[in-house]
């Protein structure tokens, strides 16, 4: 089923085809239409979900974690600020391992005040406890949604998800996409059947009780542990998706990595760029390379090391700086599974695009160019760049 949607369409009609019970959201810029196209599904009857119009982002986790925790299925959307004043009920959804499943449109986190995109928001948690998936167009953000649940809610998981997409590139931007039949997405989804849930009478249960020394540790290690079942599950779901539409989704995309020279490591929309650039840098005989990141945690570091132990020079791409003064949270983990894993390639890190900074094919031609002259010697001036801000490089 052939449409043309935006990022955000795409978002709420994958929201309608799973019918939760439960949907819990405040608007919030570039993420408002998700729930307001949402609402009218609710409005028109084309589902039965609760819609609860909170007053907050926090309230609206709250609302979230406490109708899964009941038994039912919740989903909810948010950007930057609301993701942020979300954060303390962010861990507490992971901690109680609550499959809740977020549509995150990426947004610069304030302040200065700004409404544009950049990847600050989903950095902030990433280490919260919750699945990330990355999206590169508005196709990937639908699918990704359609795979959620049953990534989220399996039962060596139990984790909550969040689907991120970038603010306005995809969220506002209309594209063709494909849709999948309604019934064929029920029955792709299944029904939320938990085993462990605050309305069974049969087996009262206490949801958040307090948890002192004596094993705090040891449901932590747990929540580690469900964080590396879903690299297994992911690509099973992938690979039962990959049957229903023929559409193959991976922990990366490989894009000409086969005999790529210079690579250029990247999440969401860049990659459309970086591969134009790369097509673009092929015609001229240069081996260049993208590699796509769509699962961001669970990290896939060993998987990403061995895509890039061919490289002569990789540059890893982040839309948001860790102000560590040692590179950006993708940069980081991809050179400590490169290093874990004993493979030695000259890698060199380079924020960009903060605050929706447009990043151009011409800006990354000048990346790849700097990795041509990595690859003649080997050696790197300092590893930790800026691409596309004035007055620094």
């Amino acid at each position: 089923m052939r449409e043309r949607l935006s990022g955000n369409e795409a978002a709420a009609i994958a929201m309608k085809q799973i019918n939760p019970d439960v949907v819990a959201a405040f608007p919030i810029t570039p993420s408002t239409e998700i729930p307001q196209y949402f609402s009218t599904f609710v409005s028109n009857g084309t589902v039965d979900t609760e819609f609860v119009a909170v007053e907050s982002e926090h309230s609206a986790m709250s609302a979230c974690i406490g109708a899964q925790a009941a038994g039912g299925r919740a989903m909810t959307a948010t950007s930057a600020n609301g993701l942020s004043l979300m954060w303390e009920m962010i861990y507490i959804a992971s901690s109680l391992r609550l499959p809740i499943v977020m549509s995150l449109v990426n947004r610069a986190v304030s302040g200065p005040l700004n409404i544009h995109n950049d990847h600050s928001d989903a950095m902030g948690v990433r280490d919260s406890g919750w699945i990330q998936l990355f999206s590169e167009n508005n196709q990937e953000a639908y699918d990704n949604l359609i795979m959620a649940h049953r990534i989220a809610e399996h039962s060596d998981v139990l984790l909550p998800l969040m689907v991120c997409q970038d603010g306005f590139i995809t969220s506002h931007s209309i594209e063709n996409i494909e849709l999948i039949e309604d019934e064929n997405v029920k029955n792709f989804v299944g029904t939320y059947k938990p085993e462990h849930y605050l309305l069974n009478d049969k087996e009262p249960i206490a949801i958040g009780p307090l948890d002192l020394q004596g094993y705090l540790f040891e449901h932590k290690t747990q929540q580690s542990m469900a964080m590396r079942n879903a690299k297994k599950v992911i690509l099973d779901v992938a690979s039962d998706f990959e049957k229903m539409t023929g559409r193959k989704y991976g922990f990366f995309e490989e894009y000409k990595m086969e005999d790529a020279e210079l690579v250029v490591v990247c999440m969401n929309s860049t990659a459309g760029t970086a591969k134009y650039t790369a097509d673009k840098l092929r015609d001229q005989g240069i081996k260049a390379g993208v590699l796509k990141v769509r699962v961001f945690r669970p990290f896939p570091a060993e998987e990403i090391a061995n895509a890039l132990k061919k490289a002569k020079a990789v540059a890893v791409l982040d839309k948001a700086d860790s102000l560590n003064a040692v590179g950006g949270a993708l940069f980081e983990d991809v050179t400590s599974g490169m290093f874990v894993h004993k493979i030695q390639v000259p890698t060199i890190n380079y924020v960009y695009g903060i605050g929706g900074r447009d990043t151009t094919s011409t800006d990354i031609e000048s990346v790849y160019n700097d990795l041509r002259e990595i690859a003649k010697t080997g050696e790197i001036e300092n590893p930790y760049r800026y691409l596309g801000v004035r007055g620094c490089k």
